[in-house]
């Protein structure tokens, strides 16, 4: 598909001229649309009876369209026939997808009145899936294959100034509908594929030298900010001006610096990009304690823009395996959001445009779970959402939407996954391009366990320049593509109980060398990050998943009650926490999964007791809140019994990702089921700052049979962290 670029202004905010000259106009386009469904590609349909929110999805549209997301990927496929769900041969039938639908497109309509006549005239559509093309005033303007990605259309030909002008977008209702080597989305648990514009739409309107993009690149050993601008002289006549950056305060506007204007002599149709270093006095750095944000505008007499920034570096270094955020090591605790898996719950509907509703989950739950840093997981975000992150101070790792596992997943069926290299690093391009400016993407991400060396060999080559920042590239289960960067694990220890019989026991860690083994890994040398672990998934309302029946059945057999499942997952997923990460063998752990879809028949959910309200199941609030303190505490004992009247010694493994030294005690208890304690011990500990501490206390069991619960308290300075295990007492 032809791919329509122009004035790229997702990467600013626009404002008024920085400095003389004209101001930028952006109109913003959301709000309710008409909306259509069709097969012809080209046909605009001749009535609209339907309404649909911009941005949402299709799925919200008054009236429902019937069967609006039914369409199975080759990849869900695949799953189906590996578990005898599906015939074989419906992988060739159905390579590029099972369509379950009437319809291929979905067609978005609305008004809108120009504003009066200028240079340059820009449509930028921030996402919409499935491809998008864009018709104004009946005649079309441009094609753009991107599904995660902003689409910029050109409409000065057609669009009618100081009128009212009618613009049509066309999305495709499935993935089936773009070629087949292009990024549509490849994830093997998802179930349901809703089309839609989910992301912002503008029509931005300037004058000449319009800028196409401004990237500003942290350098705080020096306290200065590198700005990059591409500017273009879209008109038929030739023009000289200047580039003028002046630097902002973000909140209060107060002016800390400003450039020397940069001359600028352009061609007719001309583009030119521009770089400049601009010293910063007493820079104040960007950090999840104190995410201080700057904003850079940029003038050039036509055309103005602002663009926010935050003053911060990060990078993984393989001489320590550690993350650094601003020169110091950073420990990375936190999660993973899998928006595109929430698309499909039928409780999502509005939320993920609900701005209360986006802050609550990124900010206000994720600091009571004392978490830094999510994986935003096969699927993109909003734009808002990395804004909402840039103000909190929340470190993202940001992965392109791609899983197509291995080959194996398509033996015998006469077929190998390939990739349009050329379509995936424009995409890739605009990837970045759209994301660079915020200071809360920390990492990119690739892919999410794939096995292609098209991405390290062509792809993250071929982009990885374009950003200035120099951040970290994660590339999933295939080499890394940089000696620095990190490696992903995903260390599923019961996975083995998803259709046999169950490996593995929580007492094995007792003795488990948390290392991964020889070869496990794509590199033995690089950073290493869990950012995927557990297996131990259930649906809000207590019920196992696809792949967690068996799982449950072995560990409690089927007599059991939801909230008693409910309240073993929080403890074991707790204890798996605690002991990845006194391990120190991790840059980082992160779970999997804070947020995705629950419904009958999914494979993997969340742990909200309620979604809307974003209120999480009581027992892994507890157990995970604790889990991920920065003063950690790991209790090594999983040993489902004791005997009575016998003295044991237990050890308690202590971590500190604060930078500061820790002084306290721990202490060791055994307490009946109840509450009452029946004896204690107690110890005290230090730890350097980032360090860790093993300590060894010595404990009388008493002779009390029964249901009994082991607890290890580490306190210092008014922090205090809880490890706990389940033990029953038994008779000398």
């Amino acid at each position: 598909m032809k791919q329509h670029l122009g004035l790229m202004a997702g990467v600013a905010m626009s404002v008024a001229a920085a400095w003389g000259g004209s101001p930028r106009q952006t109109i913003s386009l959301d709000g309710t649309w008409a909306i259509a469904d069709g097969t012809s590609p080209d046909r605009i349909p001749e009535s609209f009876g339907h309404t649909v929110p911009v941005p949402g999805l299709a799925n919200l549209a008054t009236p429902p369209f019937a069967d609006v997301d039914r369409f199975t990927s080759r990849e869900n496929l695949a799953n189906r026939i590996r578990a005898n769900l599906a015939p074989a041969e419906w992988m060739k039938e159905h390579w590029k997808g099972k369509v379950d639908q009437s319809r291929d497109w979905f067609w978005y309509r609305r008004t809108f009145r120009a504003p009066a006549k200028q240079a340059v005239a820009l449509l930028r559509i921030g996402k919409a899936q499935f491809g998008t093309a864009v018709w104004l005033n009946g005649r079309k303007v441009g094609e753009y294959a991107g599904c995660f990605t902003a689409g910029h259309f050109r409409l000065e030909d057609a669009i009618r100034w100081g009128e009212e002008n009618t613009l049509v977008i066309r999305v495709g209702a499935h993935p089936a509908v773009l070629p087949d080597t292009y990024p549509t989305g490849s994830d093997f648990e998802k179930i349901r594929w809703t089309p839609g514009i989910y992301d912002r739409v503008s029509l931005i309107v300037c004058d000449n030298p319009a800028i196409e993009t401004v990237q500003v690149a942290p350098r705080i050993a020096t306290g200065e900010a590198l700005v990059q601008a591409t500017v273009a002289n879209r008109g038929a006549t030739p023009v000289s001006t200047e580039l003028r950056h002046t630097i902002r305060t973000w909140r209060w506007g107060t002016r800390v610096a400003v450039g020397p204007p940069q001359r600028i002599d352009l061609a007719p149709g001309e583009t030119r990009t521009l770089t400049q270093t601009i010293r910063i006095p007493n820079v104040r750095l960007w950090s999840p304690e104190d995410p201080f944000l700057y904003a850079v505008e940029s003038g050039t007499g036509g055309d103005s823009v602002t663009t926010r920034f935050g003053m911060r570096e990060f990078r993984f270094d393989a001489s320590t395996m550690r993350a650094h955020l601003n020169g110091g090591i950073r420990y990375l605790r936190g999660s993973n959001i899998t928006l595109h898996r929430f698309f499909e719950d039928p409780l999502c509907r509005d939320l993920p445009w609900n701005d209360r509703w986006v802050r609550k989950l990124l900010v206000e739950v994720p600091r009571r779970m004392n978490w830094n840093y999510f994986r935003f997981c096969i699927g993109p975000v909003p734009d808002r959402w990395l804004e909402i992150c840039d103000e909190e101070g929340i470190l993202i790792q940001n992965e392109f939407f791609v899983w197509t596992g291995s080959p194996e997943w398509y033996k015998g069926q006469g077929y190998a996954r390939t990739h349009d290299a050329d379509e995936m690093i424009r995409q890739y391009r605009d990837w970045m391009r759209d994301n660079w400016n915020h200071p809360s993407v920390a990492v990119w991400d690739a892919n999410n366990e794939t096995k292609d060396p098209v991405f390290g060999d062509t792809i993250i080559p071929a982009v990885r320049g374009l950003d200035l920042s120099g951040r970290p590239w994660e590339n999933s289960y295939n080499k890394p593509a940089a000696p620095d960067d990190p490696v992903e694990h995903h260390p599923y220890l019961m996975s083995s109980g998803y259709r046999g019989p169950l490996k593995f026991s929580m007492t094995q860690l007792e003795t488990m060398d948390a290392r991964p083994a020889p070869g496990r890994l794509p590199s033995e040398t690089n950073p290493r990050l869990i950012n995927e672990y557990g297996w131990l998934w259930l649906n809000r309302d207590g019920s196992p998943t696809l792949l967690t029946e068996n799982v449950y059945a072995q560990l409690m057999g089927t007599n059991v009650t939801a909230r008693e499942r409910l309240d073993l997952y929080a403890y074991l997923l707790g204890a798996k926490t605690e002991y990845w990460r006194a391990s120190r063998q991790y840059a980082g752990i992160v779970h999997f999964v804070y947020l995705t879809c629950s419904y009958p028949g999914v494979y993997t959910a969340d742990h909200f007791a309620d979604v809307r309200r974003l209120e999480l199941d009581p027992a892994f609030a507890d157990h995970m809140g604790e889990a991920f303190k920065p003063l950690g505490v790991y209790l090594n004992f999983f040993q489902p019994v004791l005997t009575g009247g016998v003295t044991r010694t237990f050890t308690v493994k202590l971590v500190n990702d604060d930078p500061e030294p820790k002084k306290g005690r721990v202490t060791l208890s055994i307490e009946t089921r109840g509450g009452r304690e029946l004896a204690r011990v107690l110890k005290p500990f230090e730890m350097a700052g980032l360090g860790a501490a093993s300590v060894d206390l010595d404990l009388a069991v008493p002779d009390a049979p029964g249901d009994c619960l082991l607890r290890a308290v580490a306190s210092a300075a008014g922090d205090s962290t809880l490890s706990r295990r389940r033990v029953r007492v038994i008779e000398p």
